[in-house]
């Protein structure tokens, strides 16, 4: 099973990282000023990633595809790494939707 890990980075901001079962990195958020914050956004991440369109798929400038999982309203609660194909780009996808919604969650501060 997948695990959210909630880190603070240098600045003092809250990120949260979604790993899925084999320890791979598939999401991870915006920085948060608050612990608050970052657990409401694991929260959204659960709540949308089961529908297909919260997902934005993009291609970065090097042509490598990733994405993004926005809420309801459009904001950005999650951002892939980059890819080497769409076909992994969507097994990325495939991966939060079968992780995200039970994953239990590590705080690592």
């Amino acid at each position: 099973m997948g695990k959210f890990e909630i880190k603070k980075d240098k600045a003092g901001k809250f990120r949260f990282n979604l790993k899925a079962a084999n320890g791979l990195v598939v999401l991870t958020s915006e920085a948060y000023n608050t612990k608050a914050a970052c657990d409401n956004g694991i929260a959204s991440v659960k709540k949308n990633c089961g529908s297909d369109k919260c997902y934005d798929k993009k291609v970065a400038k090097n042509g490598k595809p990733y994405f993004n999982l926005k809420s309801t309203n459009g904001q950005v609660i999650g951002s892939s790494q980059m890819y080497s194909s769409t076909s992994s780009m969507n097994k990325g996808i495939a991966s939060v939707k079968n992780n995200a919604p039970k994953a239990e969650v590590k705080e690592d501060f």
